[in-house]
């Protein structure tokens, strides 16, 4: 099982922008693959992870060999914001209906980036959204949607 999941972070740190250990955590989850805090910190660490600005790299390219993570334009990576499942993923906690509105619960400083991703989205069942350091207030025009709204997020974070 070691040898899967150490594949399998080496292989989503090739394909994509890892910029936490959380996230990280979830990626590996969404794949099948529960781990500990504590067991991602060892891996990391026994992979010689880097974490940069850009998020968690392996040593001497994308597969720790000699491998060029250059293979990946930094200009294609940086151009796109972050989408709303990479928002979710990486900050969303809870999601809860309240009526016709969504209340999205984050990790402290995940509401903004949250929010924008959504109003970047265009959901059609989304009106509007606020957001504080750690709740997305989610508008949404009836109940029915705002029920939508709600699985869609509940999905991506539950992901």
């Amino acid at each position: 099982m070691k040898h899967q999941r150490l594949d399998a972070i080496r292989d989503l740190l090739s394909s994509s922008l890892v910029a936490s250990q959380d996230e990280l955590r979830r990626k590996l989850r969404r794949r099948g693959i529960r781990v500990t805090q504590a067991t991602l910190s060892r891996d990391i660490h026994e992979l010689r992870l880097s974490k940069g600005p850009g998020g968690y790299s392996l040593p001497n390219g994308p597969h720790g060999r000699n491998g060029d993570r250059a293979a990946l334009p930094v200009e294609e990576e940086n151009d796109a914001p972050p989408s709303v499942e990479e928002m979710l993923n990486s900050f969303g906690l809870r999601v809860r209906q309240a009526m016709n509105q969504v209340v999205v619960s984050t990790v402290l400083g995940g509401a903004q980036p949250v929010a924008a991703a959504l109003d970047r989205a265009g959901w059609p069942e989304v009106v509007g959204t606020i957001a504080g350091d750690d709740t997305v207030l989610v508008i949404c025009p009836d109940a029915r949607r705002a029920g939508d709204v709600e699985g869609k997020i509940r999905t991506r974070i539950e992901a």
